[in-house]
């Protein structure tokens, strides 16, 4: 015995409409997409500062190193100060 079933014509199943649906999923998906890329944005923003620091901070404290290596602190400091204060 065959395990298929034959529909007539007559009893084709009406489609599923999902309109009510539909916009409330995309906006949902806008929202959490929106977020996302606010979030990467603004973590590669405060990176990108942090690395800039850094570097700046090593090239101070190289040049001080070779121009003053007995007071490498102090001169750090005023050339820290000078640039418009790095926060430490």
């Amino acid at each position: 015995m065959p395990s298929l079933h034959v529909v007539a014509d007559d009893e084709v199943l009406p489609s599923k409409s999902s309109t009510g649906a539909f916009p409330a999923k995309l906006v949902v998906q806008w929202c959490v997409g929106i977020f996302a890329a606010f979030t990467l944005g603004t973590w590669l923003v405060w990176w990108s500062a942090v690395v800039q620091r850094t570097f700046t901070t090593e090239d101070i404290r190289s040049a001080c190193q070779r121009v003053m290596p007995e007071s490498v602190e102090r001169c750090i400091d005023t050339v820290t100060i000078q640039r418009g204060g790095a926060r430490r």
